[in-house]
């Protein structure tokens, strides 16, 4: 049996992007409770989302440097399933809501892993993308996939300028527990685009297959 790499579609901001998403296949949807993002949304706005959301769909919470009352306060709002961290949090801050968490890793060299790997051992997985020195996550942007680990101790989810074109490619070159996409599956910033998704996960499947 094939190995099956699961696929979160991230910064969801509207209800009918979220079903397409299910209905193309994704595990997890991501929603961006980081203001300063073109793909941010309010409590109110996931809640209208979650609404659609039908069972066994993981929703993954991201933050960038929150303040712990605000992370407690979507907590205590949304029914999240894993917090997804994309700031400078420490071990202590992102384990301290009782919740799975990803902590997410902008690789620069290949030790870059390792080391989030030894400091996040509580996470449930960490998530490699590009780095950027304006940008904490959807810069559209690749990194070199060489500087992954063939082994790690922690779930890799790959993210950084997936998309449809590059994502076969991706899962045979690094063979990751997930993969992670946002503006590669998107007309504009915030709003999916359903043809790019459903490309997307076929393309995913057909490296699964091989």
């Amino acid at each position: 049996m094939s190995f099956r790499t699961r696929v979160k579609i991230c910064g969801i901001t509207q209800a009918d992007n979220a079903v397409a998403a299910i209905s193309a296949g994704a595990d997890a949807l991501g929603f961006v409770f980081y203001e300063p993002s073109p793909r941010y949304v309010n409590i109110d706005q996931a809640k209208n989302i979650f609404n659609k959301i039908s069972p066994f769909i993981n929703k993954v919470a991201l933050f960038v440097n929150a303040e712990h009352d605000y992370v407690s306060s979507i907590l205590n709002n949304l029914n999240i399933d894993v917090l997804q961290f994309h700031g400078d949090e420490d071990e202590a801050f992102c384990r301290s809501f009782n919740t799975p968490y990803l902590k997410a890793v902008r690789i620069q060299e290949a030790a870059d892993v390792q080391k989030a790997v030894t400091s996040f051992a509580s996470a449930s997985g960490i998530l490699v993308d590009a780095y950027d020195q304006t940008q904490y996550g959807g810069t559209g942007k690749t990194f070199n996939w060489d500087l992954l680990p063939n082994k790690c101790d922690l779930p890799i989810i790959l993210a950084g300028g997936l998309n449809d074109k590059n994502i076969y490619q991706a899962i045979h070159a690094t063979r990751p527990y997930a993969v992670d996409v946002s503006s590669g599956v998107e007309k504009s910033k915030g709003v999916k685009d359903h043809a790019l998704i459903e490309q997307f996960m076929h393309e995913v499947k057909r490296a699964d297959n091989e």
